[in-house]
């Protein structure tokens, strides 16, 4: 038998060879994408809201601030879809009290940030135990036994929602090591220091100095420039004088404090190549009953956000007032207060009534 001759394979040419290499290298990668998406939805879980908030008729100070959780079915009030809000605390690092309190409602359905500040003297009568205390920010004291491990926050909690007339879904207590990590991942932010800051505590190691004006910071610059409250310098007459940085004193810093995380949230949100990096940062300087989870479920809103609609205020008052034998209590101006609750922070469907808050009048 006459033997069959093989036809003879003629050798792929580079463009198809590059063609099929192509072809199967995408065909992996959109494996690998398809595969995280899946894993990612897995992992991510909505977030919860708290179920209940100030009753209008309850007493204030009590020993037990779980009370103040009431169904708000109960009151005919519904919360907005999709809206949560959050308290942001910072621990002073010389008291371990809380030196800034923010609370902030994000409407991820309509894209809304609020970010409003609390001054840390904002007059509360509260008693945990036989902890009573007239200022929100010693709703947080450092290694006070009337607290449980973590109790401090969750009392930090109830207070501002007791003040505010709304529930507080969860809470971020930060380190203010964290600026300094942020910006230097991001490689430094541009900021408009907004008052002449010259104040030196070696018993802290802490030098501040900076003039006015736009400047770029580095990760521990932006920490002094928040940190910054008091100058050593005090003008004309008073050589060697302590006096306030700023005009409006702690109001004028905690505006700074507001535009500066507003900075730094911008910067990192537009570098999103370094989430990795974030994660391990937020991790070690981040105290949080949010899971992780919780926070992938964020993402995909959260990269759409566009920065001119957040919102940010202080409310306003008078801090130089007395309650109770204290002294430099903060009085809010319940009417303007309200007003900015409203605006920036309300998750119901209708307002925020005075009777829902609890902005108490100095003596």
């Amino acid at each position: 038998m006459a033997k069959r001759k093989h036809k003879k394979r003629r050798p792929s040419s580079p463009l198809r060879r590059l063609g099929r290499g192509l072809y199967r290298t995408l065909v992996v990668i959109s494996a690998l994408i398809v595969g995280a998406w899946i894993a990612f939805k897995a992992v991510s879980r909505r977030p919860t809201t708290a179920e209940g908030t100030v009753r209008p008729d309850q007493p204030m100070v009590t020993d037990d601030p779980s009370t103040l959780d009431v169904d708000e079915s109960q009151q005919g009030l519904q919360r907005k879809e999709g809206t949560w809000t959050f308290l942001l605390a910072a621990e002073d690092q010389v008291s371990g009290s809380t030196d800034t309190i923010m609370v902030c409602t994000y409407d991820t359905v309509n894209q809304k940030i609020g970010l409003v500040s609390l001054p840390r003297d904002t007059l509360v009568d509260r008693r945990v135990g036989p902890y009573h205390y007239h200022k929100l920010n010693a709703a947080y004291p450092n290694g006070n036994i009337a607290f449980p491990p973590d109790g401090g926050i969750q009392e930090l909690m109830a207070a501002a929602g007791e003040v505010l007339g709304i529930p507080i879904d969860h809470y971020a207590l930060v380190d203010t090591h964290l600026f300094v990590a942020l910006v230097d991942a991001v490689g430094g932010v541009d900021f408009n220091v907004p008052v002449y800051m010259n104040y030196d505590a070696p018993d802290q190691d802490l030098h501040i100095h900076f003039d006015p004006g736009p400047q770029h910071l580095t990760g521990q610059q932006a920490l002094e420039v928040v940190r910054c409250r008091k100058n050593s310098d005090g003008p004309g007459e008073y050589p060697n004088n302590i006096y306030d940085a700023y005009p409006d004193a702690d109001v004028g810093r905690t505006r700074t404090q507001q535009e500066m995380v507003k900075t730094i949230a911008k910067k990192v949100l537009s570098n999103p190549q370094k989430a990795g990096s974030y994660v391990e940062i937020l991790s070690t300087y981040v105290k949080t009953d949010l899971e992780l989870g919780h926070f992938l479920w964020f993402v995909g809103p959260a990269l759409g956000f566009n920065f001119d609609d957040l919102t940010t205020a202080t409310l306003p008052g008078d801090g130089s007032k007395s309650y109770d034998g204290v002294r430099s209590v903060y009085e809010l101006d319940a009417e303007e207060s309200l007003r900015i609750i409203n605006e920036c922070l309300n998750p119901y469907t209708t307002d925020v009534t005075p009777e829902m808050t609890r902005m108490l009048r100095a003596d």
